[in-house]
């Protein structure tokens, strides 16, 4: 009697989302580029035998379920164990049923939700058990594959990228919810519940939920008491996983490519999504050089004005500033000739080692510095005509013609081509004069 009683009250407690997941293929929301018949995943749901893979997306977009139903359509003996809660002792414990279930012909699949935070110690104890057949593993991770599981594992198995749920999918999984507990949402309401959840199914039935509690009696919700369901629901933003450098990187593109609407556009979306505006700053700073550069060196101070500004006002007052900086820099003429320059530099360095500093370049305090040739034949450029002494170099011997930073035609820097132009002119003049037989 008592076991009923605690079954009635789990399945009081139950929640919308668990209570509406999908039982068979049909229900799945989304992911249609994966579960097509003429898809891998559509074979598999179809009947054909399963392969490992790795389920890769964001929460709320089905991943667990599209397991339960390919170990479904597949007839196979499904194991589920944690990464976080479950360790060695567990696993060797799912071998063992994989071993009878192999036995008796039939296929074991291992699910291991958050599969990205497997440890060594669990890895080595199924891997063995994955290459030889004895399990079928299927993981679920919301991180990124590539970085976050290594080699032996990603070569076992295929990755498949579920994607969040568009406005169709979410629309869809609302009208399940509504019938299931009897509530009817204008379709004003449903979009707006569906842009709140922001790809996630499971939370737009949390807020189909939340939605039901607040209707007393009615079968229906006022706008007065919906737009209480809305309040604090945030974008979907995962600080430092796959939105997170997504975004970034579209904001970075977005200013390189001179768009200042686009890049307002991912601005404002990180800073919906909870980013910090001072982590925004920094990259802005970064764009300035990297991107703009030379071609308008107002850019890094604007950027720098931004950031000092945002450090003194903090948020919100502080993010105009930066949006400002933002909009500048997307807006003036770009170049990476200084990045390009740099990297080429730095390469240089890299490849040639420790040349040695030419004499008439070395500082010489001292007499015995003098005396050894320090500073010798070196021409003090303020005494030269224009202040440029043409002819002399300033690299190591090995590297005299050497060219890293090649202006663009853009912007300031133009002007800055200009002069180099006129000085290597006066350069290769000097050196005719100087050599001429070369």
């Amino acid at each position: 009697m008592t076991d009923d009683l605690f079954a009635l009250a789990d399945e009081a407690q139950e929640p919308l989302a668990a209570s509406l997941r999908p039982r068979v293929a049909e229900e799945l929301a989304g992911q249609g580029h994966l579960t097509g018949s003429d898809k891998p995943l559509g074979r598999c749901l179809a009947g054909e035998a399963l392969h490992s893979m790795i389920l890769w997306g964001p929460p709320g977009v089905g991943k667990t379920t599209l397991a339960r139903l390919l170990c479904d359509a597949s007839d196979a003996r499904m194991l589920s164990l944690s990464a976080v809660m479950d360790g060695v002792k567990a696993i060797r414990e799912a071998v063992a049923v994989g071993e009878g279930e192999r036995a008796a012909g039939r296929q074991c699949v291992l699910f291991v939700d958050e599969v990205h935070r497997f440890n060594k110690a669990q890895q080595d104890a199924f891997l063995p058990f994955v290459e030889n057949g004895t399990l079928t593993l299927i993981g679920a991770t919301t991180e990124n594959p590539a970085f976050e599981l290594n080699s032996a594992l990603l070569s076992r198995a295929r990755v498949y990228r579920l994607r969040p749920l568009d406005d169709e999918a979410l629309g869809e999984v609302l009208q399940r919810g509504e019938r299931h507990i009897g509530l009817t949402l204008t379709p004003t309401q449903r979009l707006a519940l569906a842009a709140a959840a922001d790809g996630d199914g499971r939370r737009a039935l949390n807020l189909l939920e939340l939605a039901a509690s607040l209707r007393g009696e009615s079968d229906s919700l006022s706008d007065t008491l919906f737009a209480e369901v809305l309040q604090g629901s945030p974008r979907r933003f995962d600080k430092g996983g796959d939105d997170f450098y997504d975004q970034i990187s579209a904001l970075h593109k977005a200013v390189r490519g001179s768009s200042p609407d686009a890049a307002l556009y991912w601005y404002a979306r990180m800073l919906d999504g909870g980013c910090d505006p001072l982590y925004l700053a920094r990259r802005v700073i970064r764009m300035a050089s990297e991107d703009i550069g030379n071609a308008d060196p107002r850019a890094l101070s604007l950027a720098l004005d931004a950031w000092q500004t945002l450090e003194r006002l903090g948020s919100p007052e502080g993010e105009l500033a930066l949006a400002q900086a933002i909009t500048y820099l997307a807006s003036v003429p770009k170049s990476n000739a200084v990045y390009v320059a740099f990297k080429a530099a730095q390469r240089a360095v890299a490849e040639h080692g420790s040349r040695e500093v030419p004499l008439h370049l070395r500082n010489a305090p001292t007499a015995l510095a003098r005396s050894e040739g320090h500073g010798d034949d070196y021409r003090y450029a303020h005494d030269e005509p224009g202040a440029f002494a043409p002819g002399e170099s300033y690299l190591p011997p090995e590297l005299k013609d050497q060219r890293f930073y090649e202006p663009t035609d853009r912007g300031l820097e133009g002007r800055i081509r200009e002069r180099l132009n006129e000085l290597r002119a006066l350069d290769a003049a000097a050196t005719r004069k100087r050599y001429p037989d070369k």
